[in-house]
């Protein structure tokens, strides 16, 4: 029998596993973004897809919440030349800016509607089943299926937006902020698929924003 877990935490492992390993293969960019784009993809597929829906409680706030999101993420670095370069985002423990896009593969439009299609998608879907999903759940009692979707409970909702900080590196504080947005917008819509929406806006916005302005370190 299967695990209860296996639908809300596989693809976030399938596709965090891709992440580290994929680039130590020495692939050409298009086969690269097509193996993480379409393997995490699958395992949505044929774990997961019964717990989406195009079933929201607040489209419209929803969207709203995304593209705030999208705002806080690249305002300190809008705002503040150089904010970025602090020694608090860039150290040994948080790592050092650098984008996950080869800069061969930025003139390539293929490349490109791979990386976005990624980033606007499944990233959102992986990651929403992963943290608010199943996480937040699961922190206040392993046995998270009798934990409803939404529950508030200070150390889950803390811990997950901590964690969702430490997933983003550099972005950091950015990171724990947006996750502490996200999480509150669970607790309110108590749908996974509505943070799917407001998380693919964001995304989708700030793809925009990386190919609108070359900032490629967005891309991480």
């Amino acid at each position: 029998m299967r695990h209860p877990a296996v639908p809300w935490v596989l693809p976030f492992a399938v596709f965090m596993l891709l992440l580290a390993v994929e680039p130590k293969l020495g692939l050409p960019p298009v086969a690269g973004l097509t193996i993480r784009l379409v393997i995490p993809a699958l395992a949505v597929i044929f774990f997961s897809r019964h717990l989406l829906a195009l079933r929201f409680t607040s489209f419209g706030p929803s969207v709203l919440v995304g593209i705030g999101v999208f705002v806080l993420w690249i305002a300190p670095d809008v705002l503040i030349p150089g904010w970025r370069s602090h020694w608090l985002f860039q150290n040994s423990v948080v790592g050092t800016l650098q984008s996950t896009l080869p800069p061969e593969a930025r003139a390539d439009w293929v490349a490109l509607t791979l990386r976005i299609l990624r980033a606007a998608i499944l990233v959102p879907i992986v990651e929403e089943l992963f943290w608010r999903g199943w996480l937040m759940r699961w922190i206040i009692k392993p046995d998270f299926e009798k934990v409803p979707l939404g529950t508030y409970a200070p150390m889950a909702f803390w811990l997950t937006a901590a964690l969702f900080a430490v997933e983003h590196g550099s972005y950091w504080e950015v990171g724990f902020l947006a996750g502490a947005v996200y999480n509150w917008w669970m607790v309110r819509t108590k749908n996974v698929n509505d943070l799917i929406l407001a998380h693919a806006v964001t995304n989708a916005c700030l793809a925009a924003f990386v190919v609108a302005t070359g900032r490629w370190e967005l891309w991480m």
